[in-house]
C-alpha cells in the first residue's frame, strides 16, 4: 500500500527550491540580500498608498481648461511605471559585476551626451530645462546618470589597486566637474550637490588624504556662497529659509500639512490641506503621508530609509573587493541623501528643492532610475552562501592584511 502511494505521489528529490538549485533564479534567490529586498518592497508598497492618497490633489491641481484628470490618474500611471521598473531592478540584480561595470560606463556616456543636448532640444518646466520629450512622457537624463556615474567612478577609483601611478583621483574629479557644469546649465543646484557629496564620500573611502578632503569641504562652502550671490534661484530659496524673506508658501504649507494629522493621521482620503500643496504627489508627498497617516508613519518611513543604508554598510564589512565596496557605498549614500533632502524640505530643515522621495514619490524617470540604482545595489551586495570569505582583505595599497 505504501509503495503504491509512493508511486502515485512521488517526492521531489531535486531540491528545486533549496540551496542546491543552480538555476539562474535559484542562485539569485539564495545570493540576494533578502532583507534589503523586503525593505525596498515595503517602500514601494508605501509609495503606492501615498500616491493614491496624493493623486486627487495632484489631479485637481493639473486639471484646467480642456484638460481634466481623473482623481486616481497619477496612481494608475505609477502602477504602469512600477510594472516596468521592478522587473528592470530584478534583472539588473542578477547580472555579474564585470558586466555591470561596462553597462554603467556606457550608460554614463549616453546620459552625459543627452545632457549636453538638453540646452538645444530640452523641454522647460517651471523655469528649468532638464527634460527631453518623448511624446508620451518626459525623460530626465540626470536621474539616470546618478547610478551610472557612481559605478563608473567606483571603477575608476578601484583601478588604483592595480596601478598606483594612475591619476584616478584627477580623472574622477574631471568627470564630476563636467557633470556639475552640465547640471548648473539646466539649472539644477540640488542635484549638483548630491553628485559632489557622493563623489567626496567615495574618494574618502578610497583613501584620499585629509588635506584633500579638507580642501573639498572648503571648496563646497565656497561653491554654496558663490551660488547664493550669482544663482538667483539659490538666493531666493536661501533667503527664504534663513531669513523668512520672499515667498515661503511651499515649505510653510508643507510643514502645516505634515503636522495636521497629528500622531495617527486623519485616515486615507481624509486630508484636506494636501489640496493646497504645489506638488503633493512628488516633492511634498511626505507631508501628505503625515496628514493622512500621521507622524508615526513618517517616522517609520524615515527608519526604513535609515535601515536600508545601515544594512548596506553592514554587508560591506564582509566585502573584500574595493570596486564593490566603493560602488555599493556610493549608491547607498546617494539613496540616503536624496531621501534625507526630501524629508528635510518637508519639515523646514532645508530650502525648497524639487527632489523626489525614493520609491514613494510619483515619477517615471525617478522610479525607473531608482530601480536601476537599487538593482545595482542588490547586485553588489549579493553573497554566495557556500563561499567562505577570505581571512584577509586587500588594502588600497595592494597589501594583504589579516581581518
Amino acid at each position: 500500500m505504501n509503495l503504491k502511494l509512493a508511486k502515485a505521489f512521488p517526492i521531489d528529490t531535486s531540491n528545486r527550491y533549496g540551496r542546491a538549485d543552480r538555476s539562474a533564479l535559484g542562485r539569485w534567490f539564495w545570493e540576494i540580500d533578502r532583507v534589503l529586498l523586503v525593505l525596498v518592497a515595503v517602500l514601494i508598497a508605501v509609495g503606492l498608498v501615498a500616491v493614491a492618497a496624493a493623486s486627487p490633489a495632484a489631479a485637481q491641481r493639473y486639471s484646467g481648461g480642456a484638460v481634466t484628470f481623473p482623481p486616481l490618474y497619477h496612481f494608475y500611471r505609477q502602477l504602469v511605471w512600477l510594472a516596468l521598473s521592478v522587473p528592470v531592478m530584478i534583472f539588473i540584480s542578477m547580472l555579474p559585476r564585470e558586466q555591470l561595470k561596462r553597462l554603467c560606463a556606457l550608460g554614463a556616456a549616453i546620459c552625459i551626451g543627452m545632457m549636453i543636448l538638453i540646452p538645444v532640444i530640452g523641454q522647460e518646466v517651471n523655469g528649468a530645462k532638464r527634460w527631453i520629450g518623448l511624446g508620451f512622457t518626459q525623460l530626465q537624463p540626470s536621474e539616470f546618470l546618478k547610478p551610472f556615474f557612481i559605478v563608473t567612478v567606483a571603477w575608476l577609483l578601484s583601478l588604483k589597486e592595480k596601478d598606483r601611478g594612475l591619476p584616478v583621483m584627477m580623472l574622477s574629479a574631471a568627470l564630476t566637474g563636467l557633470v556639475a557644469v552640465l547640471l548648473m546649465l539646466q539649472p539644477d543646484f540640488g542635484s549638483t550637490i548630491i553628485f559632489g557629496a557622493v563623489w567626496v564620500a567615495m574618494i574618502a573611502i578610497a583613501g584620499a588624504n585629509l588635506r584633500l578632503l579638507a580642501g573639498m569641504a572648503i571648496g563646497g562652502i565656497v561653491g554654496v556662497i558663490l551660488a547664493y550671490f550669482f544663482y538667483d534661484v539659490a538666493t531666493v530659496r536661501i533667503d527664504g529659509f534663513l531669513f523668512g524673506e520672499g515667498d515661503n508658501f511651499q515649505v510653510e504649507n508643507a510643514m502645516r500639512t505634515l503636522t495636521a494629522g497629528g500622531l495617527l493621521g486623519m485616515g486615507p482620503g481624509g486630508g484636506t490641506r494636501k489640496f493646497h500643496l504645489p506638488e503633493p504627489h512628488t516633492d511634498y508627498i511626505f507631508s501628505v503621508i503625515g496628514e493622512e497617516f500621521g507622524l508615526i508613519a513618517c517616522m517609520a518611513i524615515a527608519a526604513i530609509y535609515c535601515a536600508i543604508v545601515v544594512r548596506v554598510l553592514v554587508k560591506l564589512l564582509d566585502e573584500d573587493e574595493p570596486f564593490a565596496i566603493l560602488a555599493a557605498a556610493g549608491l547607498a549614500a546617494q539613496f540616503g541623501l536624496q531621501a534625507l533632502i526630501n524629508m528635510a524640505v518637508n519639515v523646514q530643515l532645508a530650502p525648497s528643492k524639487g527632489m523626489t522621495l525614493p520609491f514613494i514619490s510619483y515619477g517615471g524617470s525617478s522610479m525607473l532610475a531608482l530601480s536601476i540604482g537599487m538593482g545595482l545595489l542588490l547586485a553588489f551586495t549579493r553573497r554566495n552562501p557556500y563561499l567562505k570569505r577570505s581571512p584577509y582583505v586587500v588594502t588600497w595599497s595592494g597589501e594583504r592584511a589579516a581581518t
